[in-house]
């Protein structure tokens, strides 16, 4: 079977809400925003389609409800030639929503109501075995329920794919999935929830990175802002500079560098190449507003760097 560059999203879908504003509220203040819009978001979905528009052939796992959002996330998935044979609908429980606000730095405060993306649960990714066992790279978040990440990244291992989590919003997590897991990829604050260690260098990195190898991680890559990335694998260990940009909204870059990651390693890329590809397409979508939105597209990005 040619796996190569065949990529499955397992996670959320959501649709945005987003203000924009000079400043954040106070508790208790309100304020006048600015320009309003919707967009259509969710970890999963957002890596899903960076993925897809940097050249991966992607499938999407997930759930939404019977609803207007639904029926408009669906049709925006499918749109950017990802597979939503999986994408099921839950007739009981409204599509998840993220509220966010948008200050004129470009940073993000987000609250998110999850919705059907709760009820996504083993027994659909199950159904969805398919995509498992034709995937090279199984790419997770974690807006959808532990015991479904814990079930599918098992599954996934067991087929042949290597299996990235990016531990975000965070979450403690169970040793059995650590596991199972081909490379994680969290950020300082996530990394400290995970291994207790506060990363605020190289060297707080590389102790960190040695907890989760420890628990069977194979490649670990900690996204630590403008410094770029801290990479621990047996190929690289060091940190890979990131690109400096003008920010206008930094709502999903971490999603796009997650969704470059899994397509620069589907393609074989090594790991620094692959997390200077990540760097690239991440730079790009922070200078636009939205998420999905946002996504670059392969010739944007290049081949490789």
């Amino acid at each position: 079977m040619n796996r190569k560059n065949n990529i499955t999203v397992i996670g959320s879908s959501n649709t945005d809400m987003v203000v924009m504003t000079s400043h954040f509220p106070a508790p208790g203040e309100t304020i006048l925003g600015g320009e309003f819009f919707m967009n259509a978001g969710g970890k999963g979905a957002n890596q899903a389609v960076a993925a897809a528009r940097l050249g991966g052939n992607v499938s999407f796992i997930g759930k939404v409800g019977d609803d207007i959002f639904g029926e408009q996330a669906r049709a925006n998935i499918k749109k950017e030639g990802i597979n939503v044979s999986a994408l099921t609908t839950d007739a009981d429980t409204p599509s998840g929503v993220a509220q966010i606000i948008v200050d004129e730095k470009g940073e993000n405060s987000i609250v998110v109501a999850p919705g059907a993306n709760l009820k996504l649960a083993p027994a659909d990714i199950d159904r969805a075995e398919s995509q498992l066992t034709n995937a090279n790279i199984v790419l997770m978040q974690l807006e959808i329920p532990v015991d479904a990440i814990i079930h599918a990244a098992k599954k996934s291992k067991d087929s042949g794919a290597k299996v990235i989590l990016n531990p975000a919003p965070a979450a403690e997590l169970p040793d059995e999935l650590f596991e199972n897991l081909y490379a994680i990829t969290p950020n300082e604050s996530e990394t400290e929830l995970l291994t207790g260690i506060k990363v605020t260098d190289e060297t707080t990195a590389l102790t960190a990175s040695k907890t989760f190898r420890e628990k069977g991680v194979e490649i670990v890559v900690i996204t630590m802002g403008a410094q770029g990335a801290f990479v621990y694998s047996d190929d690289f260990q060091g940190m890979v500079p990131g690109i400096e940009v003008q920010a206008v909204d930094t709502t999903a870059a971490g999603d796009c560098f997650n969704g470059a990651l899994a397509v620069a390693l589907s393609e074989g890329m090594k790991i620094e190449e692959a997390i200077r590809f990540a760097n690239k397409a991440a730079s790009i979508a922070v200078t636009r507003r939205g998420a999905q939105a946002s996504m670059p597209s392969r010739a944007e990005v290049g081949a490789g760097l």
